[in-house]
C-alpha cells in the first residue's frame, strides 16, 4: 500500500481517542512532504551505507598493515599459541590424574628444547653441506642437462629456421651460489632469541592457560553469559587442540615414512629430506608440490639412470595423494576439510604478509579460524565460506 492510499482510506478511529479532520485541499501537500521526507532518509541511509563501507576498508588496510609491522612479534606469539594448544591436552589430562600443571608442561618443554636441540644437531652439518657443495653438484649436473636439452634446442632451431628467424646461440652463463658466513653467524642470534622466546610463551601458555580462560569468564556481566563463554570458550579450545595435535602427529609420520624411504633408496640425508617433507606439509598443496619437486633434483643430483633418479620423488608423491586424500580426511573428518580455493588465497595472503612463516602458519589459522567462528554468533557465513 502507498502513501496515497493510506491518506485516502484511513484506519479507524479507536475508542476515546480524538478524531483529526484533513482537509482535502492540505492531502498533496503532505504527500509532497512526506515523498521528500522518505527520499532524504534513503539518500542518507545509502550515504551512511557508502561511509561504513569506506570505514570497514580503511580499517582492514590498517590491520593489514599492523600486522606486517609487528610480525616480528606475532610470529612467535602465534606459533607458540598453537603449539601450546596442541600440547595442552596432555597438560589437562595430568591435572586429572592431580599431577601439577607445571610439572607437566616442564617434562613437555624439557622434551620440546631436546628435540629441537637434537634435530639441529643433527640436520644442521648434512643441511650447511648441501648448500656449500651446491656449485660443484650444479656445475657437474649442467652438462648432463644440457646433454637431456639437445633434441629440444634442436627443434627450437628448427622451427626457427621454418619460419625464417635466425637461431641464436644462447651464451652459457655459469651458475653460482654464494653463501655469506657472516650473514650466517649475524642471523643466528635472532633465531636462538625467536626460539627462546617461543618456548618460554609455551611454558607459560601451558601453565596459565586455564587461569586466563577463568579471567576471561569473570569478566562476563551475568552468570548465562559466564556459562555461555565457558561453553564456547571450551569447546573451540577442545577442537582445536584436537586437530592440532593430529595435524602435527600426521606430518611427523609423513616425515619418517618419507625418510624411511630415501634411506631404503640410498638417497644421502634421509633424516634432512623427511624433515623437510614434515614441514611442508604444513602447506597444503604447494608443500607437497614443492617438496615432490625437491627429491627429484635431488635424485637427479645422485643418480645417473633417470628412472632411479626420479624414483624417490614418485614414491613420495603417492604417499601425499593417499595421505591427502584418504587417511588425513579419515581422522580429521569432514568438519575440518577446506576450500582448495580458501586455502590458496589464504596461503598468497599470509605468505606475503609474513613470508615463509606465515605460509607454515596459514593452515593451522584458517582452521583454526574455521571453528571458532562456527561458534560465533554472526560469524558462520565465514566457515561456510571456507568450507569444502
Amino acid at each position: 500500500m502507498n502513501t496515497q492510499d493510506s491518506l485516502q482510506v484511513p484506519p479507524p478511529p479507536v475508542a476515546g481517542e480524538p478524531v483529526i479532520a484533513i482537509p482535502a485541499a492540505a492531502v498533496p501537500r503532505l504527500q509532497r512532504k512526506l515523498s521528500q521526507r522518505l527520499h532524504t532518509m534513503q539518500a542518507t541511509r545509502r550515504h551512511l551505507r557508502a561511509i561504513r563501507i569506506v570505514l570497514n576498508i580503511l580499517l582492514l588496510l590498517a590491520l593489514l598493515y599492523t600486522i606486517t609491522i609487528v610480525k616480528a612479534l606475532l610470529i612467535p606469539l602465534v606459533l607458540a599459541g598453537f603449539i601450546g594448544l596442541a600440547l595442552n591436552p596432555i597438560v589437562h589430562a595430568g591435572a586429572r590424574r592431580r599431577i601439577p600443571r607445571w610439572f607437566t608442561a616442564s617434562v613437555l618443554v624439557v622434551g620440546l628444547i631436546a628435540g629441537i636441540g637434537t634435530g639441529i644437531g643433527m640436520l644442521a652439518q648434512p643441511a650447511i653441506g648441501w648448500f656449500h657443495d651446491m656449485p660443484s653438484v650444479i656445475k657437474n649436473y649442467v652438462p648432463k642437462l644440457k646433454t637431456a636439452m639437445q633434441p629440444i634446442e634442436a627443434a627450437s632451431r628448427a622451427t626457427q629456421t621454418l619460419v625464417g628467424q635466425p637461431a641464436r646461440a644462447q651464451p652459457a652463463r655459469p651458475a653460482a651460489v654464494a653463501i655469506n658466513a657472516w650473514d650466517i653467524l649475524s642471523t643466528a642470534p635472532k633465531v636462538l632469541a625467536a626460539v627462546l622466546t617461543v618456548i618460554l610463551l609455551v611454558f607459560f601458555f601451558l601453565i596459565y592457560g586455564d587461569l586466563i580462560l577463568r579471567r576471561l569468564v569473570e569478566a562476563s556481566p551475568s552468570f548465562g553469559y559466564k556459562r555461555h563463554a565457558v561453553t564456547i570458550v571450551r569447546g573451540i579450545q577442545t577442537e582445536v587442540s584436537r586437530y592440532l595435535l593430529t595435524t602435527m602427529l600426521i606430518n611427523m609420520t609423513l616425515g619418517v615414512l618419507t625418510a624411511a624411504m630415501l634411506w631404503a633408496y640410498h638417497v644421502p640425508d634421509p633424516l634432512l629430506w623427511g624433515t623437510v617433507a614434515m614441514l611442508a606439509n604444513f602447506i597444503p598443496y604447494v608443500g607437497a608440490i614443492t617438496t615432490t619437486t625437491v627429491l627429484g633434483l635431488v635424485g637427479l643430483m645422485n643418480f645417473n639412470e633417470a628412472g632411479h633418479a626420479l624414483l624417490p620423488a614418485l614414491t613420495f608423491a603417492v604417499i601425499t595423494v593417499i595421505e591427502g586424500n584418504l587417511i588425513t580426511p579419515l581422522i580429521q573428518g569432514r568438519r575440518m576439510r577446506l576450500s582448495p580455493i580458501a586455502i590458496l588465497l589464504w596461503l598468497l595472503l599470509w605468505g606475503w604478509l609474513w613470508g615463509i612463516p606465515g605460509a607454515l602458519l596459514a593452515v593451522p589459522m584458517l582452521t583454526s579460524t574455521k571453528l571458532v567462528t562456527e561458534r560465533v554468533r554472526g560469524w558462520g557465513w565465514f566457515a561456510q565460506m571456507v568450507q569444502r
